[in-house]
């Protein structure tokens, strides 16, 4: 899916990037109990917060037809132009490819899905967080 968008780039190439780019957002979008439960990367060292906007909503976990919508008004608070890079970050990687997939096709020029996610695959014990992914790759998140 990689073509719809601008790339895919790992949790750590994506931490380094916000850090260098002044004007990179990174866009969370997993659902409010995952940012509760689970946790929410912690930009606070690099002097910036997470954009929180759900592409899907749990239970159902229907698209949000909001989503553009809410996205253009999270970064029009920051403010953040059409041309920031964007980061998507989900679970695993695959609902932030469609969203990065969408933002892309709305306008906005250089988004990146995280492929390795927040909590990354499944491991031999079929739990998330300790092969890849945001916390396991040891970048700062926080929990509720």
């Amino acid at each position: 899916m990689s073509g719809a968008y601008a790339g895919d780039v790992s949790s750590s190439e994506a931490w380094r990037m916000l850090a260098e780019d002044p004007s990179a957002v990174l866009v969370d979008v997993r659902t409010r109990a995952e940012w509760t439960f689970v946790g929410v990367a912690d930009l606070s060292p690099i002097g910036k917060q997470p954009v929180l906007i759900e592409w899907q909503s749990y239970p159902a976990m229907q698209v949000n037809p909001r989503f553009l919508e809410e996205l253009a008004a999270a970064l029009g608070a920051i403010p953040a132009a059409r041309e920031a890079p964007l980061f998507f970050l989900c679970r695993s990687g695959a609902r932030s490819a469609s969203a990065a997939a969408r933002a892309t096709a709305a306008g906005y020029a250089a988004c990146f899905n995280i492929s390795d996610g927040f909590e990354g695959r499944l491991d031999v014990a079929r739990h998330r967080g300790t092969v890849e992914g945001w916390k396991a790759s040891g970048l700062p998140w926080v929990q509720s």
